[in-house]
């Protein structure tokens, strides 16, 4: 199939394929989802041959589906081709621009290339991939909105809007740090259950934003409370989450000191349902309103932006 010869038709493909999952939505040309397709088959998991076969499929299944956006790890080093990052400040323009059009098996696939940006608050470097489309797709949904939007996730975003533009943002491995921590190592010997809202989970975030001592300390203190039986076992979860979340809590604060103020507008958190409810909890606690967005609403809402800009 064609991108050039399909990009008029009415229904668009977007396939967000990461390193452990690929998920693809075929859509109306007005964004409604017509159809959605999923297999933990990222990229990581898959050669060049696998790559290849695994869009056909897909065309196979949806013969009529009409230009097709590619965005994740299928755009980097260990994916279908490396696509240089847009550079930030970026607006979706500059996103669409710097996209690379790809054959992988039979399709032509746009690659979606994420953004690298220049940290304002130290000079810092950072990367993102895949999660412009839903950042952007918010943006396209609010147009107006200019601050602070947040994904949480395995490695959670804080990006800054600003007149329709990305212009920085920051990464915390924070969900990583936890998945491993309580799947294996010491920690993982304490645990028991998931982490929940609550006095527990609270406490974690006021000790990790309060950085009295270093994260390091304050996660094998997890065990120490836990054997010396001042926290249950059934609760450990949730305290380390916290400790996690409020120690990234800090970095927003130090690095967008208007996160503190209570009058701020509410911060958009983008991502699955329980884990924004915890952002939000440890929010609320430092005086800080926020909402969750659907995220695959907005991923639909930039993939449907990202074509529109394309066509003109």
């Amino acid at each position: 199939m064609s991108l050039g010869a399909e990009q008029n038709a009415a229904e668009i493909v977007g396939v967000n394929w990461g390193s452990t999952n690929f998920r693809a939505y075929r859509m109306a040309a007005d964004g409604t989802l017509l159809e959605e397709y999923s297999e933990p088959a990222g990229v990581a998991k898959l050669d060049r041959q696998g790559m290849m076969d695994l869009m056909d499929a897909l065309m196979e299944r949806w013969p009529a589906g009409g230009a097709v956006y590619a965005s994740g790890m299928i755009g980097s080093n260990i994916g279908w081709q490396a696509v240089p990052y847009a550079v930030a400040p970026a607006s979706l323009a500059d996103v669409a621009a710097a996209a690379v059009l790809a054959r992988i098996g039979s399709t032509e696939v746009l690659l979606v290339p994420g953004i690298s940006c220049q940290r304002a608050y130290d000079g810092g470097p950072d990367i993102l991939r895949g999660e412009e489309v839903e950042l952007f797709g918010f943006s396209a949904m609010h147009p107006d909105w200019n601050g602070l939007v947040a994904l949480p996730g395995t490695h959670t975003k804080w990006a800054r809007f600003d007149s329709g533009r990305i212009t920085d943002f920051f990464t915390s491995m924070s969900g990583e740090i936890f998945d491993r921590l309580t799947s294996a190592g010491l920690l993982a010997s304490i645990v028991e259950g998931e982490a929940q809202d609550g006095p527990v989970f609270l406490d974690g975030v006021r000790m990790g934003r309060e950085r009295k001592l270093g994260l390091g300390t304050l996660l094998f203190g997890a065990r120490a409370r836990v054997i010396s039986g001042q926290l249950e076992r059934i609760a450990a979860a949730s305290f380390i989450r916290g400790l996690l979340i409020g120690s990234e809590i800090a970095d927003a604060q130090a690095m967008h000191p208007d996160l503190s103020n209570a009058q701020a507008m509410q911060i958009p958190l983008i991502g699955n349902g329980p884990l924004c409810k915890l952002y939000r909890s440890a929010l609320a606690s430092v005086g800080v309103d926020s909402r969750a967005v659907d995220s695959q609403e907005a991923c639909l809402a930039g993939f449907r932006a990202l074509h529109l800009v394309r066509q003109r």
